[in-house]
C-alpha cells in the first residue's frame, strides 16, 4: 500500500470525508506539464604539462575564480633550465663563429700579409733591373748565357710570389668561402631552434589559466610526481556550462537551433534563459529492430542548451533542472 492509498470502508464514509480524499488522491496524481527533464554538464578544460616531475607549488584552491593568464601550478624545472642554458651558450658559440667568418682574418693578419706582400714587390722590382742589366750585356764577354737565364728565372719567380700574396691577401679579407659561411649560418639557424625548444619546455613546467572560469578540482598537492600530460587543475569556463534535456520522439521534429528555452532550477522561481544549440542526430534507448508506433513512444533525442556567461555562472554540473522550449 503506498502512502497515496487511504483504507477506507463506504459505509462509514461521511460526505465532507470523501471529498477530503478525493482532493488528496487528485494531489497525488503528477500533473504534465510539457517540460522536459535535464540536469546541467560541464565541460572542463583540464590544465597539465608535457613533461614530468615533481609539483613544487600550486597556486589554487577548489572553487575559487581564476582569470586568463592567472598562474595555477608549477613543477620542478631543474632539468629544463639546465637545457636552457646550455642551448643559450651553444647559439652564442655558433654566433660567434657565424661572425669571424664572414669578417675574414684578424686585422694583425692581414697587417702581415700587407708586409709579406710589400717585400715581394720590392724583390720583384730589383729582380726586373738584374733581368735589364743582364738583357742589355748580351753579346759580351761581360755576361753569359746562364746569367741571362738565371736573372729572368728569378724574374718570374718574385713575379708569382707577388701574385700569390696578392691573393692571399684579397682572400683574408673576403673571409671563410662562401658554402663555409653557408654550413655556419645553418648550424646558428639549427641551434636557435633548439634553443626555442629549450625554452617552450622550460615554460611548460609552470602552467597558467587559458582562460576564465572556476577551479572546478585540483588533482594533485606539492610534493606528488606527477606523470606526463597528467592534469592538475580542472577548470570550468562559465561558456562551457550546458543543460542537456531529453525531448520524446513525437516533440523532437518540432525543435530547431537556436530556438528559445527557458530552465527551472529547484529553489528559484523564475526561470533561466537560454537557447538550443544542439539537437543529437541519434536516439537514446532505442528499441531494437522495429521503430513501431508502440515502441517510436520509448525513443528520446537528447539537445543542448547554452546560456550567456552571467547566465551559466549560476548552474552547477550533475544539477537535475526543467525546461521548455520555445517563446
Amino acid at each position: 500500500m503506498t502512502r497515496c492509498e487511504t483504507p477506507i470502508r463506504r459505509s462509514r464514509l461521511w460526505p465532507g470525508a470523501a471529498l477530503v480524499v478525493l482532493a488528496f488522491v487528485s494531489g497525488c496524481t503528477r500533473q504534465d506539464t510539457g517540460r522536459l527533464q535535464g540536469y546541467v554538464e560541464g565541460e572542463f578544460v583540464y590544465v597539465a604539462s608535457p613533461h614530468a616531475a615533481e609539483l613544487k607549488s600550486l597556486n589554487v584552491e577548489r572553487g575559487s575564480t581564476v582569470k586568463a593568464g592567472d598562474p595555477l601550478f608549477a613543477l620542478d624545472a631543474t632539468p629544463e633550465q639546465n637545457a636552457r642554458d646550455e642551448a643559450a651558450k651553444r647559439v652564442l658559440q655558433a654566433r660567434a663563429s657565424l661572425e669571424d667568418a664572414v669578417k675574414g682574418k684578424r686585422p694583425t693578419e692581414i697587417a702581415s700579409i700587407e708586409a709579406q706582400l710589400k717585400q715581394a714587390r720590392a724583390a720583384l722590382e730589383y729582380s726586373e733591373v738584374q733581368l735589364k742589366r743582364q738583357e742589355h750585356l748580351t753579346g759580351s764577354l761581360a755576361t753569359t748565357a746562364d746569367d741571362l737565364a738565371r736573372a729572368r728565372a728569378v724574374r718570374d719567380q718574385d713575379r708569382a710570389r707577388v701574385s700569390q700574396l696578392e691573393a692571399d691577401l684579397e682572400t683574408a679579407r673576403l673571409g671563410a668561402r662562401s658554402d663555409q659561411i653557408t654550413a655556419a649560418e645553418a648550424n646558428l639557424r639549427a641551434l636557435e631552434a633548439a634553443l626555442a625548444k629549450a625554452e617552450w619546455d622550460l615554460a611548460q613546467q609552470a602552467r597558467s589559466a587559458p582562460q576564465a572560469g572556476i577551479v572546478f578540482d585540483t588533482l594533485y598537492r606539492p610534493g606528488e610526481w606527477v606523470a606526463a600530460g597528467r592534469p592538475v587543475v580542472a577548470l570550468l569556463p562559465p561558456e562551457n556550462i550546458k543543460v542537456r534535456a531529453f525531448v520524446p520522439e513525437d516533440r523532437i521534429g518540432s525543435i530547431h537551433l537556436g530556438d528559445p528555452a527557458r530552465v527551472w532550477i529547484d529553489g528559484t522561481s523564475a526561470p533561466l534563459a537560454g537557447k538550443v544549440s544542439f539537437i543529437s542526430p541519434r536516439a537514446e534507448f532505442t528499441p531494437p529492430v522495429i521503430y513501431s508506433r508502440e515502441t517510436r513512444s520509448k525513443l528520446v533525442f537528447m539537445i543542448e542548451i547554452v546560456f550567456d556567461r552571467e547566465t551559466a555562472a549560476k548552474l552547477h554540473p550533475g544539477q537535475p533542472v526543467d525546461v521548455e522550449i520555445g517563446p
